[in-house]
């Protein structure tokens, strides 16, 4: 195992009264669609699992199989299947509806089923008495793609989750195009609904998000697949994550301009297309509310001073936070490295 000694920068502060609570490290990195960096900070070479962060790689084997096109996916389904939902019904029912298109149903999902993520949902669950299923899970929407991918490319779809399965090569190939990362045993883990995960440096995950948007280095139908993908994304926001959560308020923050993921463990990715830029952001202590805030941030930082999308976002990110009885308790805070 490699052992890195770069210490990364505090990137969040969360602040109580007078007094700095806790701070969080991390790196960024943001890129054009040649490669240049044009922020970032922390090590942005150190291999980190972007987890469901790059759903949206993984969903282009969905498009270029042409199984979106024999199954006449909507913008809404395209989007769950690049999502980590948070298992409200309408998320649920999509995912099925996308799997009947290729003839399958629940029992083809191997994601396994958990309970929603959605607080209301969860407790409308638990009052009906019925367990949840692989539908709620939410990886759904990714393993549905993947499922209409394979039947419709003449594979069998047993085992679809695992490194060794056609359908994971070709996540894998894509993938590895991308990034301009060997992917293979010795950087993989196993991840939260159970397909491959594979570690890569930030910077080559932002190079391969803004090759997405720009089309550089890659081909037209590639071009035109990430296209599509990013665009139903960020026209259903709300099927990418769902009702509270952190991607669907930001890409509803400036609709079309932004295209933004959240990963487990603190990462974060997002685009720019009208800059062309590619973001990519790990927090190291695996903390999500410090990733949401650093990607508001950093977001902010790219789009300048001036854009009318800016101050929405500084305010996300600079922002107080209150308890039960609705009193502020204190307030998280970018790093300078984040200030524009």
């Amino acid at each position: 195992m490699k052992v890195y000694g770069m210490t990364n920068p505090v990137l969040v502060e969360l602040t109580r009264g007078q007094l700095v609570e806790s701070r969080h490290r991390g790196a960024y990195a943001v890129t054009d669609g040649a490669g240049k960096i044009l922020f970032s900070d922390g090590d942005v070479e150190q291999p980190i699992f972007p987890r469901s962060a790059i759903k949206v790689m993984q969903a282009l084997f969905l498009v270029e199989s042409g199984a979106a096109d024999a199954y006449e996916l909507s913008n809404q389904e395209l989007a769950l299947s690049c999502s980590s939902h948070s298992g409200e019904q309408a998320h649920a029912d999509l995912a099925q509806k996308m799997l009947a298109k290729a003839g399958l149903d629940v029992e083809n999902l191997e994601c396994g089923p958990h309970w929603s993520f959605d607080h209301n949902t969860l407790i409308g669950q638990a009052k009906s008495g019925l367990e949840p299923t692989q539908f709620h899970n939410n990886c759904s929407g990714k393993h549905a793609g993947f499922l209409c991918a394979a039947c419709h490319s003449d594979i069998d779809p047993k085992g679809y989750v695992n490194r060794e399965h056609e359908v994971q090569r070709q996540v894998a190939a894509n993938m590895q195009a991308l990034t301009g990362t060997k992917l293979s045993e010795e950087n993989c883990g196993t991840d939260g609904c159970s397909i491959p995960t594979y570690a890569i440096g930030l910077k080559n995950i932002a190079h391969g998000f803004a090759k997405m948007t720009t089309g550089e280095g890659i081909s037209s139908a590639r071009h035109n697949a990430s296209t599509r993908l990013i665009n139903a994304c960020m026209v259903e926001p709300f099927f990418v994550a769902g009702t509270g959560r952190t991607c669907t308020k930001i890409m509803e923050m400036a609709p079309g301009r932004i295209f933004v993921k959240t990963g487990a463990e603190g990462v974060f990715c997002a685009l720019l297309p009208e800059l062309g830029l590619g973001l990519a952001l790990k927090i190291d202590d695996g903390a999500t509310r410090a990733a949401e805030v650093a990607i508001a941030g950093l977001l902010a930082k790219c789009l300048g001073k001036d854009d009318p999308a800016t101050n929405k976002l500084l305010d996300f990110a600079n922002r107080h936070f209150k308890n039960w009885n609705k009193i502020t308790e204190g307030r998280f805070n970018t790093a300078a490295s984040l200030s524009i």
